[in-house]
């Protein structure tokens, strides 16, 4: 995930090319709407001049409707590329950061260890000075 990622000049290299993608996509994005306006005018025209209306009418009529989605098309396709790097980012920040993780991971089964031993030790104790008690009491019953 973390490939062409690069320090210092090589940011600002992404950075001019996306750019210039977003551009791209722009235009072309314009051009299909363009594309898409002209040919429903000349399906308008065609339609008033044309004597073959049964083959006009199997072609989309709503071809000017599809236009806004053309654009919300281009303008998510300009929008991906920044959202890919922001996820890639974080991917990246959470790989590094694993280490750490695995310290801490460490540090609390030592913890929990250090607990379990000192609850054992204290019951040990305890179950002794109560067999002792127990001996004392015996030894004092004739």
């Amino acid at each position: 995930m973390a490939t062409a990622r690069g320090g210092g000049g090589v940011g600002g290299n992404v950075m001019g090319t996306s750019s210039r993608e977003g551009t791209a996509k722009s235009i072309v994005t314009e051009q299909i709407s363009q594309a898409v306006q002209s040919t429903s005018n000349l399906l308008h025209l065609m339609q008033q001049s044309s004597p073959s209306q049964t083959q006009l009418m199997k072609l989309p009529k709503n071809l000017l409707a599809k236009t806004p989605t053309i654009k919300n098309t281009g303008q998510m396709l300009e929008l991906m590329p920044r959202a890919i790097s922001s996820l890639d980012a974080h991917i990246d920040s959470g790989l590094q950061s694993a280490p750490h993780l695995k310290t801490v991971i460490q540090l609390l089964e030592n913890m929990e260890s250090c607990q379990l031993s000192s609850l054992s030790q204290a019951h040990l104790s305890q179950g002794e000075s109560q067999q002792a008690s127990q001996d004392a009491d015996d030894g004092s019953t004739p």
